[in-house]
């Protein structure tokens, strides 16, 4: 499986769970991993791209770390979009 249709399948992944639970990396990884039956160390890269180019990011509350996808008004303060 590529790597782009990766992404899709994890950001579809996150999407699902918005405003429902909020999502660990190992959650994303093992619920991918499992539905499309691709390697867990792929879909690790794909997720980790994914927040690096700022489609997914890390939120921290309390004491814990979770993956969701930024809001508009995030992606505008860090200047992602317009």
């Amino acid at each position: 499986m590529e790597i782009a249709e990766l992404q899709d399948k994890v950001y579809a992944f996150c999407e699902a769970a918005k405003g429902k639970k909020k999502l660990k990396e190992r959650d994303i990884i093992k619920g991918v991993s499992e539905a499309e039956g691709a390697p867990a160390d792929e879909v690790k890269k794909a997720l980790r791209g994914m927040i690096d180019v700022g489609k997914l990011m890390y939120s921290y509350g309390g004491g814990a770390s979770s993956v969701e996808i930024p809001s508009e008004e995030y992606l505008r303060e860090k200047g992602l979009i317009k």
